[in-house]
């Protein structure tokens, strides 16, 4: 039988960013394919270098739409590592507790994307009616829905009153249950499960040899998590369990997703039950000591890893960000190779693709 190319972006329906890839067919089967990005390079690390330690946090909040604030934390950690500085405890409980919200809200909205391409259309109208409430809370708290402007340099912009708390924990209670009934829908739904069982398996050395982490890696046995094994604070004082599944296929990577909003939303209340007392910032001088540091952050897709130098002025001399998505956009032509034509939205969706984190 021939072989045919057949192009798959740069804009394309199945794609919410643009990439491009050309996927090889025989019939219905798919034998390989071939990747291209670069078409939303931003040269985010080159402009980190011209504007100031406190512009650059506006910056870097828009690396990605999606887990803009664990991009800011990360930042900010590093410049306070670089000043020796520790913020308050309550300002600590206060940024975690908006990671874990947007990791609620980046799963939800992933959970939708995969139920929408394989025709699951009630899957996608749950999962993203739930993942706005989620956007409602750090609306509230911070004033932004996407750029949430959290983070400063010291600390957080904002403070959690008792109103706060308990708007925040009416609705995690509603979302509890809600999710508790999406993840009895993976479990069970047969349809479900017929797109997504057994499609495109990675196995854990595969995942060992690209580098690839977070949920992806977790949904093929690969127990790791930085929340756990590099823990930023407050995370040293939580305890943080770590989803994973041996199975390494599609319907693995929905399971270990839909499990981790549990864990999220048990974590914000845990979170709000030991908030501590006291300042959510503290002043911070403009200008940075000499220095190196690196800071790794778990974002939604998984291990976010900073570099940042200082020459000693008030401009980083180098900021490098390593994000998840890379490696896992690598793993693509691998995971298109012997799969049927009609699994490939299953594919491209099932690895949570963000491409301004590749490109920046």
């Amino acid at each position: 039988m021939d072989k045919i190319s057949i192009p798959i972006g740069p804009q394309h329906p199945l794609l919410k960013e643009p990439l491009s890839m050309m996927v090889d067919i025989a019939g219905e089967k798919v034998l390989g394919g071939s990747l291209r990005l670069g078409y939303v390079h931003r040269g985010i690390e080159r402009l980190a270098q011209q504007r100031t330690y406190v512009q650059n946090v506006h910056l870097i909040e828009r690396i990605c739409g999606i887990c803009s604030h664990v991009h800011t934390t990360a930042y900010c950690y590093a410049v306070e590592a670089l000043l020796g500085i520790e913020i308050p405890p309550r300002a600590q409980y206060i940024r975690a507790l908006m990671c874990e919200l947007e990791r609620i809200h980046s799963h939800l909205l992933w959970l939708g994307i995969l139920a929408k391409h394989i025709g699951l259309e009630t899957i996608f109208m749950h999962t993203w009616h739930d993942r706005e409430m989620a956007l409602d809370i750090m609306e509230e708290i911070s004033g932004g829905r996407v750029s949430h402007a959290a983070n400063q340099i010291g600390g957080v912009r904002f403070d959690l009153d008792e109103e706060h708390i308990d708007m925040i924990r009416g609705i995690l209670k509603k979302l509890h249950s809600q999710v508790d009934g999406l993840v009895d829908i993976i479990e069970t739904e047969p349809a479900a499960m017929a797109r997504t069982k057994g499609v495109a398996p990675i196995s854990p050395d595969m995942i060992k040899a690209y580098g690839v982490v977070g949920p992806v890696a977790r949904a093929s046995g690969v127990d790791i998590d930085l929340r756990r094994d590099a823990p930023l604070p407050p995370y040293d004082q939580l305890e943080v369990k770590v989803v994973t599944h041996p199975g390494g296929d599609a319907w693995a990577r929905t399971f270990v997703r839909a499990e981790e909003t549990r864990v999220s939303l048990n974590l914000c209340e845990k979170i709000l039950e030991d908030l501590p007392e006291g300042d959510v910032s503290l002043r911070t001088p403009r200008r940075v000591p000499e220095g190196e540091v690196i800071i790794r952050a778990e974002a939604p897709r998984g291990e976010l890893f900073y570099y940042l130098r200082s020459d000693g002025s008030d401009k980083p001399a180098r900021l490098k960000v390593r994000t998840p998505t890379l490696a896992t956009l690598s793993l693509l032509p691998v995971q298109l190779a012997e799969i049927n034509v009609a699994d490939i939205p299953v594919v491209l969706a099932g690895v949570d693709l963000c491409i301004a984190c590749a490109d920046r």
